[in-house]
């Protein structure tokens, strides 16, 4: 069964997170991490629009324009576990700093490449980085923000990442119209990355370290003035004590990493990760954000009308995870996800049994496109931040980086067997059977969320873990 934590003393008592200038400061810093999510965005639909003049300059063939496609979702995974180790080692904020400079190479590398085996290379390298964001800056932020405004800070990174999509939709649009003669234009495409990659790092060149991270190494006083920074002084005083006590006990613990497996509690925390970032990319959410003008081209669309009506995905994408954002502190995580599963869930069935039923001519296309726009909508409304966000909030601080790397690793894996399945999929089967695929799919992941993801909003990230531990140890006495 699912576990509800409920607010504490300790919580209850708090002093408010009364307005003032350390809320700026908070304001800044999340503004600045998610940067991170924007060159996320940016990078993964980036190669959408620059692939055929990319192919055309270089000479790939269609094995090659797969690879050159896919291995930055490699490379993330590979980032995704090595920036969860690094960021525990070294600090979150030393890490984005890192990451923002291999952004920074990764796109200088593919942009000047003489040829598709170079592009391959820094592509992975952009994947290392993309992952590494992916893991760390949810983390930070997490654990920066106070629990009343966690949920709305930590999905800001969420609405960066589709923000950096969209804006590669309409930056590919924009210069493709302009420099579209030249053979080089994809090069223009990608070189604007560059940009938030150093706006990145010199913004955290000043922001602080992550107080949690402080005090798991021992350096209290420099926490509490992190705190001192982004909450009132009395607030930091008493969130500080919290913090140390819950230090001071893991303290006893090595660094966390694979050996806290055997401690059930922990094992069944990433394995509710892992399920939750599964299910996640088994929406097929990014089969849409990579192949969204094929499918509507398959659906009835030209290819002219396709690849304009595909850039409503992006619009509302945006819109949905804006939505979002408004909602996340207002309503229980575990009753977003479930509707946001429900709604997909009946999406899906839509597209397909469109796809299926209509006979073909103008009207045909135009309906499967309004349901997969629905479906777009409710997905990055729901699933796509509050995933991002459970993650790193249900993590206990030792492994929280480490667990959260695991997580994103299966993640992206997932992103990568849809990414690969979906053409070859809709090519042998057609829409409706692929989209009946999902719906299944969809099923499986309301009744995982409905009996294993526990509440985590309205307590704080130390209050969720002791909660969740006492009532695992009591279902474990009980059984036996």
């Amino acid at each position: 069964m699912a576990h509800t934590p409920v607010a504490s003393s300790t919580t209850e008592s708090l002093p408010p997170d009364a307005p003032g200038p350390h809320s700026r400061r908070l304001g800044l810093i999340a503004v600045i991490a998610t940067f991170g999510g924007l060159l996320f965005g940016y990078d993964t639909g980036v190669i959408n629009g620059a692939l055929a003049p990319m192919q055309a300059d270089l000479g790939l063939t269609a094995f090659t324009e797969g690879l050159v496609v896919s291995v930055l979702i490699f490379g993330a995974a590979v980032g995704a576990i090595v920036g969860g180790r690094l960021s525990d080692r070294y600090g979150r904020r030393h890490n984005i700093l890192m990451l923002a400079g291999i952004f920074v190479v990764g796109t200088l590398g593919c942009v000047l490449a003489p040829n598709w085996e170079i592009l391959a290379l820094f592509r992975f390298v952009l994947g290392l980085a993309v992952g590494g964001a992916s893991t760390t800056v949810p983390v930070y932020l997490a654990e920066v923000s106070p629990y009343e405004r966690r949920g709305t800070l930590v999905t800001r990174n969420e609405v960066m990442i589709v923000a950096g999509q969209f804006a590669a939709f309409v930056v590919n649009a924009v210069i493709f119209n302009i420099w579209g003669e030249h053979e080089s234009v994809w090069r223009y495409m990608l070189v604007v990355a560059v940009l938030p990659a150093f706006a990145l790092f010199i913004g955290m060149l000043r922001m602080p370290e992550s107080p949690r991270w402080l005090s798991s190494q021992g350096q209290d006083e420099q926490a509490l003035g992190v705190l001192r920074q982004i909450r009132s002084p009395e607030r930091a005083e008493a969130e500080m004590a919290e913090v140390r006590a819950l230090a001071d006990e893991e303290k006893e613990s090595q660094t966390g990493g694979w050996k806290d497996l055997s401690v059930p509690w922990i094992r069944r925390l990433l394995l509710i990760g892992v399920g939750l970032g599964v299910f996640q990319q088994l929406t097929g959410i990014n089969s849409i954000m990579y192949y969204g003008s094929q499918l509507l081209e398959d659906a009835g669309f030209s290819a002219s009308g396709a690849i304009i009506a595909n850039t409503a995905n992006g619009l509302f994408s945006v819109l949905g995870v804006t939505v979002g954002l408004i909602l996340m502190n207002k309503l229980d995580r575990r009753a977003m996800l479930l509707g946001g599963f429900a709604l997909t869930t009946l999406f899906h069935l839509l597209v397909g049994a469109s796809a299926l039923l209509l006979p073909d001519g103008p009207v045909k296309p135009y309906v499967i496109l309004a349901f997969v726009v629905l479906f777009v909508f409710s997905m990055q409304g729901t699933i796509g931040p509050l995933v991002w966000l459970l993650l790193a909030e249900i993590f206990p601080l030792k492994i929280r980086s480490f667990a959260m790397g695991v997580c994103v690793f299966a993640l992206w894996i997932a992103n990568a067997g849809v990414a690969f399945g979906f053409p070859p999929l809709v090519s042998a089967v057609g829409i409706a059977p692929t989209f009946f695929v999902f719906a299944g799919l969809g099923v499986f992941a309301l009744i995982f969320i409905a009996t294993s993801v526990p509440e985590t909003r309205g307590v704080t990230l130390e209050e969720f873990e002791d909660s969740f531990k006492a009532a695992h140890s009591k279902e474990g006495r009980s059984s036996r």
